[in-house]
């Protein structure tokens, strides 16, 4: 078996036919989360591959009728509900001083009284004022133990408005009755999605989920050692790897004979690319993402898209909608810029075809006016 082995079954079970929303949620097992939209949230420019039909902001439109919960697992995003059930109760590294408590007492009370509520109207009762962010700016205090609770299982998000969450009260989750199997299930769920993994990722993985399951941060070593007992492994190039038990890696071109010209711009967390060493270890060049480095800084782009051809991460492409000239962006052009780790393909005709095709597509996705 060789590396070009584990790319082309990485990127073939990861883009798996298109199917419903709720099915590949459930494929995925967590759709990592960001706020920032250039040209759409990461977590809609990761399902518009996997979902027929999908469209920029239909998960959030969707959401309460899929089954899901947002939440925290190894990063922020959405995770199925039987998923979000082995995470809870969770313990946090912290605990509340008695005024602290009091105050997510009475916003509990609240939110039970009032049903689902908009983080403003919690805000306007009670009143809490500001506190420092962690960027050295203020935010709503309410908003901050909303957002606790909520980590805290006090609280779920019933939804969003116009992506500001939307919380309702939550009953506390039993405990798992076999703790253990519990978080031997949240591996198996890390693997699924990320797989194949070298081995220094499936670490890193594990330390994440603290995050998620921060009850079982002593248990860390230990539920690496049953994972790696259990998962499929091989030693390539001098580097551990793990996928599921049960899958096959075809170990030859032969066995994927027929030559995929599809053209694809991924969101820089789609799993296919989230693990950077993976990155290079399949491309062998460094993807960045740059949204939080300083413009001088950047390289790639503010919201550089890594662009997919075949089987390779050939480079990488920066796309914004442009409004025209009244501000209205639904008539407005996809302003597009590529940088390429190898050089452009130029000559190869199926490229330029298949760039045009998914640029095509995410005029669709994003609803803008097709060319």
């Amino acid at each position: 078996m060789k590396v070009d082995d584990l790319r082309r079954y990485a990127v073939s079970r990861t883009l798996f036919n298109p199917t419903s929303l709720k099915r590949a949620i459930h494929r995925l097992g967590f759709v990592q989360a960001d706020p920032i939209r250039a040209p759409a949230r990461a977590q809609d420019l990761t399902l518009r591959h996997r979902v027929r039909g999908y469209r920029a902001g239909d998960l959030e439109r969707h959401y309460p009728t899929l089954g899901i919960e947002e939440d925290f697992f190894v990063n922020y995003g959405f995770v199925p509900r039987q998923t979000h059930a082995l995470m809870h109760p969770r313990t946090p590294h912290t605990a509340w001083p008695k005024a602290r408590s009091k105050q997510a007492e009475a916003i509990r009370s609240y939110v039970v009284e009032h049903g689902v509520v908009h983080p403003r109207a919690v805000d306007a009762h009670f009143a809490h004022g500001k506190v420092k962010s962690g960027f050295g700016g203020s935010s709503n205090a309410t908003t901050r133990l909303l957002d606790d609770m909520h980590y805290r299982g006090l609280l779920r998000v019933a939804g969003r408005q116009r992506g500001i969450r939307l919380y309702e009260a939550r009953e506390p989750s039993p405990a798992p009755p076999d703790s253990q199997a519990a978080h031997d299930a949240l591996l198996d769920v890390i693997v699924a999605k990320y797989a194949p993994l070298p081995a220094p990722s499936f670490g890193q993985l594990l330390s994440l989920l603290g995050g998620g399951a921060p009850q079982w941060h002593g248990a860390r070593n230990a539920a690496l050692q049953r994972a790696k007992q259990r998962m499929a492994h091989a030693n390539i190039e001098g580097v551990d790897w793990y996928w599921p038990a049960g899958e096959r890696i075809p170990q030859s071109k032969a066995a994927n004979p027929e030559v995929d010209d599809t053209v694809r711009l991924l969101a820089p967390f789609d799993p296919l690319v989230w693990d950077r060493r993976r990155f290079e270890l399949f491309w062998g060049w460094a993807y960045r993402f740059e949204a939080y480095t300083p413009a001088p800084k950047r390289k790639l782009g503010y919201y550089a898209l890594p662009l997919l051809w075949r089987e390779a991460v050939i480079g990488w492409g920066n796309v914004e909608v442009g409004a025209d000239k009244s501000g209205d962006k639904r008539g407005s052009k996809l302003l597009k810029s590529f940088g390429y780790a190898n050089g452009k393909p130029t000559r190869d005709a199926a490229f330029r075809r298949g760039l045009e095709e998914e640029l095509e597509r995410m005029r669709v996705f994003l609803g803008l006016s097709t060319a």
